[in-house]
């Protein structure tokens, strides 16, 4: 366990190694860990914590793994204070610097991306055309589910990965209002398949359920709408919107994702954005080297959309990708029920727990809202272990838990 007084000595020996600073620091629980500890947890929930230069790196992780999060990083300077607030340590033992090094200190923001926003609203659509229609689910599967691509080339509609776009129906409800746009998960990078810039593409399952008081059975209007699209058929796009989904810059990130059924699109997204070579030739400031895993949530094997392009990816890139599967029609869980995805997400929770740990850690969670619970009693359960309550821990790492569920 990391000691700041004795950290300070060691540092002194160099001149960055002398700086210190201090971090102001909110949601440090008090558990075992804290207690063997010089400084007590205060009844504000705030601490403050005088560090070395050469130690702010382990710091920040070692906050983070106990809950905490830094307000504020302030040097010290040359007479025990920070920035008018009384220094922790002895004025004696503060090293003298120059002024310019007594600016306030902010942490490191990742690079800004350009995320385009609503170019096209209801009230004015692009009109693209469909370029293909193609079924995903293979023979003995359940449902229908289509791979659908529409041409941009005639417009300004640019996206980014992780976003959505709008699709408004043709044809008019029962009251004979024309049709509100419905919400889609883009399932295209920011170039489209073809990677010239001019198409995207959607995942689009045809929502089918019986009547609770008819018993007739219902089809989506939007979803049918799409199904049944016929290339070079018009089609009337709003959009993108979002900035939930969106993945971060770093190129040794660690992203899990988490998926059922459609909601495997953002996630085909990302994948080939890191893994397909005309992709990663398009992109020379983009070379993924991280760790990705999915986690993919389905009714039966004709039902694994992509199935294909993932475990192609896997196998060309079986040390930067894992590929896990939630069959639930036909595997069992420990306790010799269905398959879910958040019985995947139990057998594997220590070591998502591990991973999420580290700031480096993005979490992704896309399809139906159902599985949310399951997700979090799972990770409940591994963080327990460490003395640490989940749900306090998931709000400080919202920057790295991303959900996205219908």
């Amino acid at each position: 366990m990391y000691n700041p007084s004795a950290a300070i000595g060691e540092a002194a020996n160099t001149p960055s190694g002398s700086r210190l600073f201090i971090y102001e620091v909110e949601g440090l629980r008090q558990n075992q860990e804290t207690d063997k500890m010089d400084y007590p947890i205060r009844r504000s929930g705030n601490v403050f914590i005088t560090v070395p230069y050469s130690r702010m790196n382990q710091e920040m992780k070692r906050i983070t793994r106990m809950g905490g999060r830094i307000v504020s990083i302030r040097p010290v300077s040359s007479n025990g204070f920070d920035n008018g607030k009384s220094s922790t340590l002895p004025t004696e033992s503060l090293p003298t610097q120059p002024a310019e090094e007594n600016k306030p200190m902010t942490q490191a923001k990742e690079k800004k991306v350009d995320v385009p926003v609503n170019i096209y609203r209801p009230n004015a659509p692009f009109v693209g055309k469909c370029l293909a229609n193609e079924e995903l689910v293979q023979e003995g599967g359940i449902g229908t589910c289509h791979h659908i691509t529409f041409d941009l080339s005639e417009g300004d509609l640019h996206y980014v990965e992780g976003q959505s776009i709008g699709i408004i129906p043709e044809g008019t409800d029962k009251n004979g209002k024309p049709h509100k746009l419905r919400l889609y998960s883009i399932a295209s990078t920011r170039h489209g398949d073809a990677v010239d810039d001019k198409t995207v593409s959607l995942c689009v399952r045809q929502l089918e359920y019986k009547h609770p008081e008819t018993g007739e059975t219902v089809y989506g209007v939007c979803s049918s709408y799409l199904c049944n699209l016929e290339p070079g058929a018009d089609i009337k796009i709003t959009g993108p919107v979002g900035k939930e989904m969106l993945l971060p810059p770093d190129e040794d990130a660690n992203i899990i994702m988490m998926a059922t059924g459609t909601g495997i699109a953002p996630f085909r997204a990302y994948l080939w954005r890191m893994f397909k070579d005309n992709e990663r030739q398009a992109n020379p400031d983009y070379q993924f080297k991280g760790f990705s895993w999915l986690i993919f949530g389905i009714a039966t094997t004709p039902n694994i959309l992509y199935k294909a392009e993932l475990e192609e990816m896997q196998a060309k890139y079986p040390d930067n990708f894992r590929l896990t599967y939630a069959i639930s029609r036909e595997q069992k869980n420990a306790e010799g029920g269905k398959m879910y995805i958040q019985n995947r997400v139990a057998e594997h929770a220590d070591e998502i727990w591990n991973m999420v740990q580290q700031d480096k850690t993005h979490v992704y969670i896309c399809g139906l809202k159902g599985m949310e619970d399951g997700i979090d009693e799972a990770m409940t359960g591994a963080a327990q272990k460490a003395g640490v309550n989940w749900k306090e821990y998931q709000r400080s790492i919202k920057h790295r838990w991303h959900v996205e569920t219908y």
